[in-house]
């Protein structure tokens, strides 16, 4: 038992500290001689502790101790709104809700031409009733194998376009997105408010990739209550920064942390919320989605690249990518 306890005791340590070098590494000095120095450093004074310090529960401690500061420092590391943005991530959005009447600023209404990043940049005021919100959509995209994807939601309107948002990584120019560096404090937080058109179609017609939309259950006042919601996040992402996770603050985790009481979902703790390729089961298994079909015939009948591609960069791409789309389920 006391084997068992040192051989636990030393893993954690080794583990927690592997992630402490990687931090310094990634996220340490700018300079990659002095990063390399720190982290050099730092890696042999846990070596040290592990293997020299007697006895072994005391060096294994003093090691996870070691890693409590650099957590402390990591999570002290501010994020920024002042950077070489890349351009279509340029601008944050703000809103202000007076009454019933919704202002955003910075809605992304791109017109994309050969590729993802040969585009028109249209930025435009919008406004919206939120009495006449219709109901609430869930958007999900692969652009590889399906165990993963990103989700966008998206609001219908009886008088005006949908409004869909994506919480995405804010990348500077000359970065590009790595699920290893998602991991660290690499790319701020960043709210897509745009247009269907721009942030479905891109993906669809530039970036090779499918979607399934599906119309959620969601009352229209709960709809409501989730995007005035969404307001309030990225309001205050437009004034204090925040970073991006891949695991803990990503495209997945940031909606059912705003709408698991829209949703109704009780299995917020299921694998399904990460490996999101998935979220649509878990969502028919809640009965969020509709469920009059089989969940194969739901899924088939919920792609709409084709339609998407076919839509181009139509003033009508919302309507023709939900003609044969299942209806919203009963909330």
């Amino acid at each position: 038992m006391r084997l068992f306890a040192r051989s636990l005791l030393g893993l954690l340590a080794l583990l927690v500290n592997l992630w402490a070098v990687a931090a310094l590494w990634i996220d340490g000095p700018a300079s990659r001689a002095l990063a390399a120095l720190v982290s050099g450093l730092y890696a042999g004074a846990i070596i040290a502790l592990l293997f020299r310090v007697k006895p072994f529960r005391r060096g294994a401690l003093a090691a996870i101790a070691c890693f409590g500061v650099v957590l402390l420092w990591w999570l002290a590391l501010p994020a920024s709104n002042q950077r070489d943005w890349l351009l279509d991530v340029a601008h944050p959005p703000t809103a202000r809700i007076e009454g019933d009447i919704l202002t955003i600023h910075n809605v992304r209404n791109f017109a994309y031409r050969g590729s993802d990043t040969d585009f028109e940049p249209r930025w435009e005021t919008r406004r919206y009733d939120l009495s006449k919100v219709r109901g609430l959509d869930l958007a999900i995209s692969f652009w590889g194998p399906t165990q993963y994807g990103h989700t966008i939601m998206s609001w219908e309107f009886e008088d005006a376009p949908p409004l869909a948002i994506s919480i995405e990584t804010r990348k500077e120019k000359g970065e590009q997105y790595s699920a290893l560096l998602g991991f660290f404090r690499q790319f701020e937080l960043y709210y897509v408010v745009a247009d269907e058109r721009d942030v479905l179609g891109v993906r669809t017609n530039h970036r090779g990739e499918q979607i399934r939309l599906y119309r959620l259950s969601t009352s229209p006042a709960a709809a409501r209550e989730l995007l005035e919601g969404y307001v309030a996040e990225f309001n205050a992402l437009a004034k204090h920064p925040g970073w991006y996770n891949a695991v803990t603050t990503n495209c997945t985790t940031v909606i059912f942390k705003n709408v698991k009481h829209v949703f109704g979902i009780s299995k917020l703790t299921d694998w399904r919320i990460l490996a999101n390729g998935h979220l649509d089961e878990l969502a028919y298994e809640e009965k969020v989605v509709n469920t009059t079909m089989p969940l194969d015939e739901l899924r088939r009948r919920s792609d709409i690249t084709e339609r998407a591609k076919a839509a181009g960069d139509a003033r009508d791409f919302s309507q023709r990518i939900r003609v044969g789309l299942p209806d919203w389920p009963r909330p």
